[in-house]
């Protein structure tokens, strides 16, 4: 089969893994805070991981090298997780997905902090675009912002910081050691968190199968994603991913009942240009 055939196939069931987790995270906020879903789906991923390390024979690549840049790693990204969940349950889902598509954009303006990487014209342009996507969706000044909607906002910023500490990660670390103290370190984030009134709530008959599933399609969605990429160029394969966006649409539509306004779709369009223009045009370095 074409390579570039095969990572269409592995993005669709990146979207499909990506749509389920945030039904199933809808699902169980009704009985679980965000912090025991994090606990929970943390635990699930340790067992997973710790299964595809025994059958692949990688467990020798786990270590305590870069411990501190694993936490603060971890870190952002429980905390971008648990307000994207947050979101997930108190505002439309295309809302969430629309914003949560700005994290792009936010690893472009924190790049050069983080990185040292240079921030190009092309960049600058391609997050100004963004940027007002952003300000068409969220529309600050009309209304006083709902707490879900600053959640979506703010969770794609910490999804950016994520994104920047595992590129520092790759460079000296494997995926299963990544993937290892990531689901660890969530663990104990959220047992703490979770913990922290000494009243976690367990899962139950109806919640534990949507916990299941937030675990597993947390991981696959990841592992597609990243399969995707190692067929195909980063410009035939993310512009894929933007068609979360009116699938998540529909789900809402059909299931939720929730409506799409057109200042969503048009301020989701320019997020998308936005990114689409980071990943198709050559740019070269501003000084």
């Amino acid at each position: 089969m074409n390579p570039t055939l095969r990572a269409c196939l592995w993005m669709i069931g990146a979207i499909a893994s990506f749509t389920a987790m945030a039904i199933a995270g809808r699902q169980v906020s009704l009985s679980l805070d965000t912090f025991e879903i994090m606990l929970y789906r943390s635990l699930i991923g340790i067992g997973i991981v710790c299964a595809a390390a025994t059958k692949s024979g990688t467990w020798g690549q786990i270590d305590t090298r870069n411990l501190r840049l694993h936490g603060i790693r971890n870190l952002a990204h429980f905390t971008g997780q648990n307000l994207w969940f947050f979101a997930v349950a108190t505002i439309p889902l295309a809302q969430v997905f629309s914003l949560e598509f700005t994290a792009p954009i936010w690893v472009l303006l924190l790049s050069p902090l983080l990185l040292g990487e240079r921030m190009t014209r092309q960049g600058a342009i391609a997050a100004t675009v963004g940027f007002v996507g952003i300000l068409l969706i969220t529309r600050p000044g009309s209304a006083p912002p709902t707490p879900g909607l600053l959640a979506a906002a703010t969770c794609a910023i910490f999804f950016a910081l994520s994104a920047i500490f595992t590129r520092k990660l790759t460079r000296d670390h494997s995926i299963t050691c990544i993937l290892f103290w990531l689901t660890v370190m969530q663990a104990v984030f959220g047992l703490a968190c979770a913990g922290w009134d000494l009243q976690i709530a367990l899962p139950d008959p109806v919640t534990a199968p949507w916990l299941v599933l937030i675990g597993c399609a947390g991981l696959l969605a990841h592992f597609c994603l990243t399969t995707a990429l190692s067929l195909a160029p980063a410009s035939t394969v993310m512009p894929i991913d933007f068609a979360r966006l009116p699938v998540i649409a529909l789900v809402g539509a059909l299931f939720y009942g929730e409506s799409v306004e057109l200042a969503l779709v048009a301020g989701a369009l320019l997020i998308v240009a936005g990114n689409w223009l980071n990943l198709r045009k050559p740019r070269a370095a501003t000084s």
